[in-house]
């Protein structure tokens, strides 16, 4: 059989429909792929790349890498047909994708697997991937509240205490990408600065800042659920969890949206903590891996 990896196109949908078709029936999880596919084709260009392979005429994979800083590049979306797995189809498509990235000045590329998704670890391990870190969502629902403690909305003390915190260590300095929506990149003093002037950004303060969170933007989940979607949170202790979540309730209240999700650092305190101040946190933790790039 012969293989092409080639850029996506609009009237590949029906064959990636099919190759995503039951990939996760084992799981109460839908694949988002066919309904942002279209997306992908018309919105390719300098800063992002969708490609397929190709057999005999067929689509039977696809992946898309998206450049979310001069360095960084985010890869997501791999799947291939199960009758095709094991054929190397899967690495073909990130090379290609690797090096469209690293020719755009990319060092590094990383992506998100759930952690029950044993095929898709593997995978990525096999094409270059490691294990970078952990996150789970917290969801905090919207509704009036009164932080307990004050909660100021200061992006200088944000940052710094984000680069103390151990916050910022489990997750290896990455937090949600402010303009790529499930991506990740590494939170800058720029990027938070802009999280200020254009969205919100949060500082619990008592003894010095014992947390922060940043919104990053509004969106719809598969249930067509408004969102308010924040960047990361992370706190000192249950203290300031509580101020630090309630300020979130406070915040996606006024902004009328139907729930919340907020990335916080997958460690037994911070998931301890977000449950016992009832911020609801998601059932399973999420993998962020990454690929060195700069001998591509």
């Amino acid at each position: 059989m012969s293989s092409t990896v080639r850029q996506a196109r609009e009237a590949d949908y029906e064959d990636v429909v099919s190759v995503v078709e039951g990939v996760w029936d084992d799981r109460e999880t839908d694949d988002y792929v066919p309904a942002v596919f279209d997306d992908w084709v018309h919105s390719d260009g300098p800063s992002q790349r969708t490609v397929v392979v190709e057999v005999d005429g067929t689509v039977v994979g696809l992946c898309q890498a998206a450049l979310v800083s001069d360095h960084e590049a985010y890869v997501q979306g791999i799947r291939v047909d199960p009758a095709h797995r094991g054929a190397g189809y899967g690495l073909a498509m990130l090379g290609d994708l690797f090096e469209w990235a690293s020719d755009r000045g990319a060092t590094v590329a990383r992506g998100m697997v759930f952690s029950w998704n044993d095929a898709g670890l593997g995978q990525a391990v096999a094409a270059g991937f490691r294990p970078e870190s952990a996150f789970r969502w917290a969801r905090p629902e919207p509704g009036e509240a009164e932080p307990s403690m004050p909660v100021e909305r200061d992006p200088t003390a944000a940052w710094s205490y984000w680069t103390r915190s151990d916050g910022r260590t489990a997750l290896s300095g990455v937090t949600l990408d402010t303009e790529q929506t499930w991506a990740v990149a590494e939170l800058t003093r720029e990027r938070l600065q802009r999280l200020a002037d254009e969205q919100a950004v949060f500082a619990v303060a008592g003894s010095g800042t014992r947390g922060i969170a940043c919104r990053v933007r509004t969106t719809e989940d598969a249930a067509d659920r408004t969102l308010a979607e924040y960047a990361v949170g992370t706190w000192d202790d249950t203290d300031a969890a509580d101020a630090l979540f309630d300020a979130v309730r406070a915040d996606a209240a006024e902004l009328g949206v139907d729930g919340t999700r907020v990335f916080i650092p997958e460690t037994p305190r911070h998931v301890a903590e977000a449950a016992y101040v009832r911020a609801n946190t998601s059932d399973w933790p999420t993998f962020v891996l990454s690929a060195d790039l700069t001998g591509t």
